[in-house]
């Protein structure tokens, strides 16, 4: 059974950073991609970065390109989105996903986390 627990979420002033992570459990994940997405409520759930577990290639959302980083840690199963620069619009819940068609599509992943909430005050 595939586990993903977010954490890493809170309030923060614009202008300032974050990282989320999630730990990943219940298989191996080579061949996997683990996206993490956001949604606002009465919004449809948005992709905004991804990385292949094995390889390491990374994608962003052209909204995030340039302030978040999304990596992985082989070691202790974990992935993280380093966020900086913050903007209130980047308020949401973030949670993090595993998929092997490495896609943007939220249907096509196939576990996911409980999410985790990020605040970004002006």
């Amino acid at each position: 059974q595939v586990q993903l627990v977010e954490s890493g979420g809170g309030l923060v002033q614009a202008g300032g950073s974050l990282r989320l992570s999630c730990a990943a459990s219940g298989r191996t994940f080579s061949g996997y991609f683990m996206g993490w997405f956001r949604q606002v409520p009465g919004k449809e759930r948005e992709f905004v970065a991804g990385i292949w577990w094995s390889a390491g290639v990374t994608y962003y959302a052209n909204s995030v390109k340039g302030r978040f980083t999304i990596s992985r840690d082989n070691a202790d199963n974990t992935v993280y989105l380093q966020m900086h620069s913050l903007k209130p619009e980047d308020t949401a819940v973030y949670y993090c996903a595993a998929g092997r068609s490495g896609t943007r599509v939220p249907n096509d992943y196939d576990s996911w986390g409980q999410g985790t909430q990020v605040t970004v005050s002006s």
